[in-house]
């Protein structure tokens, strides 16, 4: 399905959720921006149409366990449909809800299917050769903040929730696209329920899907055609950034925007107000010898996009965490392991209600062994600091691993990092290589010149190039996402060269590449300060 010259192409945000802030800011400055280009725009909504969403987090707030097992109506839809309504309504674009493209077959089907699936085939559950029970999965783990569903009387009933939420999804947006006839559709985020579903159902009917997020750098987003950035990070092509002239001065704009990380100036998204950059304190707190070599582990978030991947050695983030410290335990030359836990654990938007420490304490109850040492989430230690003074760094998934290069420390891949595929981290594809590597170490010296100048190149094309830069959307509250836009003649072609980066890719499927490198501001207000920027 595919827009002709003839006619203006038919473009679907699907919004969803008005209660999201940054989608409710960004899906407004789309629908304005595609249709002075020549669009012809419709937004999407929930408007309650399924029984639960990736909005609904565990808690008295939202839903407890409890309530959402049997579906029990919760006050946060009424404030998503209203916050939906308030945004788009006024912007006189027509306006689909989710629910009136189900019919009560639908509902029906949706509701018996869910019970009916034995709980170990859920996961693997396809329909219409989508992947529903994947979706399912990762939204109910979201939902606890968990990595499993072990030990919560509840699991099992919210689990199947979620699963009649996605099949909800597929017959809602197969008989809407079948109507409706987009030629695009554009989402926020693009996995969980009722996103990912959405997406998926799209791309199988032959409309091309982009989706978005927001960035870490401050006014900006990660844009990707056909999937999520989770899963178009990892299978870019490197001939996107390989042939990048890393001048000297692009080097420096780099390497300079990779320190103001360690503070957070000019971010979005950070975990530390004012990290302890001196390490060899919190290192001798902790047990650990900082004047001995040490190997710094970096762990995500249990919880934290729980899809399935094509190239992780080990099944879980858990599975590699507790065998790394079983294979340090048996080691005799000395060499220090140094568990840096992600401090989104307790920061992030999300906090985790499965703690990496708590699983490590469960699986050595006499103790870890004498060599390995942790920094809990709460500690306020420089993260760049402990990887600057290890050996190495080994990750399973972080994006960490794209300025650890960059840093010039050798970094290990055990999951599906970005850094993985692109020449210089050392990835790891089955746990007899990862031990083999480990059995190595300490490594003998640093990254190459070569590597790090390929790393420098990486980093430069993520957070410059893939991170686009929208000066005009600002956070003014911890949170709450606001667009400085007074009319739409300032969201023209030429106003702003990220919003062209954006609509260019969405109207022509041209890369989100933003020119960054040949620009001379390419960040126009980065500097800005931003009161109560989100942490």
């Amino acid at each position: 399905m595919s827009a002709t010259a003839s006619r203006r192409p038919r473009i679907c945000i699907a919004t969803t959720m008005g209660g999201y802030d940054h989608a409710a800011v960004m899906d407004s400055v789309l629908a304005r921006a595609l249709d002075v280009r020549g669009a012809e725009v419709e937004i999407l909504l929930c408007n309650k149409g399924v029984p639960t969403c990736q909005m609904i987090k565990i808690g008295p707030s939202r839903a407890m366990p409890e309530e959402l097992a049997v579906q029990k109506p919760m006050a946060y839809c009424d404030f998503c449909v209203g916050r939906g309504e308030k945004t788009f309504g006024p912007l006189g674009y027509p306006v689909q809800s989710l629910g009136d493209y189900v019919t009560p077959a639908d509902a029906d089907y949706a509701g018996r299917t869910a019970q009916q699936v034995p709980l170990q085939e859920i996961r693997a559950f396809d329909w219409f050769g989508l992947p529903v029970g994947d979706h399912a999965y990762a939204g109910a783990l979201r939902y606890f903040a968990r990595g499993d569903l072990e030990g919560e009387p509840y699991g099992e009933q919210v689990l199947r929730v979620y699963l009649e939420a996605g099949l909800r999804t597929v017959a809602a947006i197969r008989r809407m696209v079948q109507q409706r006839r987009y030629d695009i559709l554009v989402i926020n985020h693009g996995i969980y329920i009722p996103q990912g579903m959405i997406a998926e159902v799209a791309r199988g009917m032959g409309v091309r899907v982009v989706t978005y997020n927001p960035a870490y750098r401050k006014h900006s987003f990660v844009f990707s055609h056909d999937e999520s950035y989770h899963f178009t990070m990892l299978d870019e092509p490197t001939s996107a950034w390989t042939g990048l002239d890393m001048t000297p001065e692009l080097t420096q704009d780099i390497r300079a925007y990779l320190w103001s990380r360690r503070s957070g100036k000019n971010d979005w998204i950070w975990f530390h107000d004012a990290p302890k950059e001196d390490i060899a304190p919190v290192l001798r707190e902790a047990g650990c010898d900082p004047a001995r070599p040490y190997v710094a582990l970096l762990t995500s978030v249990v919880w934290d996009a729980q899809l399935h991947y094509k190239a992780n050695a080990f099944p879980t983030m858990l599975d590699w965490l507790v065998q790394t410290v079983e294979a340090w335990g048996r080691r005799t030359d000395g060499l220090q392991l140094v568990i840096r836990v992600h401090p989104a654990e307790v920061r992030g938007s999300v906090p985790s209600r499965q703690l990496a420490a708590d699983e490590l304490k469960a699986a050595f109850p006499e103790g870890l062994p004498r060599n390995v040492f942790v920094l809990e989430p709460e500690n306020q230690a420089s993260t760049y600091a402990l990887c600057e003074n290890a050996n190495c760094v080994i990750i399973y998934n972080t994006k960490a691993g794209v300025e650890m290069a960059s840093m010039g420390v050798p970094v290990i891949v055990a999951g599906e990092a970005w850094v993985r595929g692109k020449g210089f981290a050392t990835d790891v594809s089955s746990p007899k290589e990862y031990f083999r590597i480990l059995d190595a170490l300490p490594m003998p010296e640093g990254m190459t010149p070569e590597r790090r100048a390929l790393a420098d190149r990486y980093a430069y094309h993520f957070f410059f190039r893939r991170m686009i830069p929208l000066p005009f959307i600002r956070v003014w509250k911890t949170g709450h996402f606001r667009a400085e836009i007074k009319s739409k003649d300032e969201l023209k072609p030429g106003a702003w060269p990220g919003l062209d980066t954006i609509c260019d890719g969405i109207l022509t499927g041209s890369p989100f590449i933003y020119p960054a490198e040949t620009l001379a501001d390419p960040f126009p207000g980065e500097n800005v300060a931003e009161p109560e920027a989100a942490a």
